[in-house]
């Protein structure tokens, strides 16, 4: 394992650099800032290089995070406007919720929306039949992470929820790989940029608002997606750009105000960037 975490530390998808100790940054630089995530990571998004780090390669349940793997493979296999039925195993599920009906079609493009902005884990229900079920979506998400080189990553669920009996589990490491891979994906980049979507009902369509708070809080934002479950506590990942440089964050196991870390994380990074 020592040998594994090792290789990882070197290489973030065949071009990352080891991330520096906190006290190695420019004299009269703005301090570090620390939070809540007991694990985190900040990377430059497009060589790889991380800036910044705090157990980095520690595991912890992934939450809803993980939902962007499930997304990545759901795109490698299934056009956006191929129709899943929505069985009512699917749809009871414990929420949150898209609002997936029993008996109702749905596009892949329309259950993607509702996986992303709600983090719907019925949406990822339908989804995981479209891929031929429960277990061979979960089977084709790990494969994919062990393709992209996250190797710490182990997912039991096409949601995030623990799977029966199982837990999943990432680093914050992975994660960066897992988002900087996704965020290559056309369709992906511009259904996580959504302000909102428009979801089908049973009393016709309903404006679904993404979750994200970045979209407000901070120009430039590309990405970002929460979780929360009570093994993982707050997880968040984010990525935003600015002055042609993109930055990605990952945060695991937090309570407490995830979004302003990320902020101060984005600002101390793209500082580094200038100097």
């Amino acid at each position: 394992m020592r040998k594994l975490l090792a290789a990882l530390a070197i290489t973030l998808t065949a071009a990352v650099l080891a991330a520096p100790p906190a006290a190695a940054q420019p004299a009269g630089a703005v301090s570090l800032p620390q939070g809540p995530a007991q694990a985190w990571l900040l990377a430059d998004l497009d060589t790889g290089r991380i800036l910044a780090s705090r157990n980095p390669y520690e595991p912890h349940p992934p939450a809803s995070t993980i939902k962007a793997l499930l997304a990545m493979v759901v795109l490698d296999h299934l056009p956006l406007n191929a129709v899943i039925l929505a069985r009512p195993a699917a749809a009871d599920v414990e929420c949150s919720c898209a609002g997936v009906k029993a008996g109702r079609a749905y596009t892949v493009r329309q259950l993607l929306d509702g996986l992303m902005l709600v983090s719907g884990n019925d949406a990822a229900n339908v989804l995981a039949d479209g891929l031929g079920g429960y277990r061979a979506a979960v089977a084709r998400m790990n494969a994919k992470a062990a393709a992209l080189g996250a190797r710490s990553t182990r997912v039991s669920s096409p949601s995030g929820l623990d799977g029966p009996g199982m837990e999943s589990f990432t680093t914050a490491y992975d994660l960066a790989l897992i988002y900087r891979e996704a965020l290559r994906y056309p369709a992906f980049a511009a259904i996580v940029r959504q302000r909102s979507s428009v979801f089908p009902t049973d009393n016709g369509p309903k404006t679904i608002v993404n979750q994200n708070q970045l979209l407000k809080r901070y120009p430039g934002t590309l990405v970002g997606k929460t979780g929360y479950t009570n093994l993982a506590r707050h997880t968040f990942v984010a990525a935003a750009q600015r002055d042609g440089r993109r930055l990605v964050v990952t945060q695991l196991y937090g309570d407490g105000d995830l979004y302003g870390q990320a902020i101060q994380l984005f600002d101390w990074g793209f500082a580094q960037l200038r100097s």
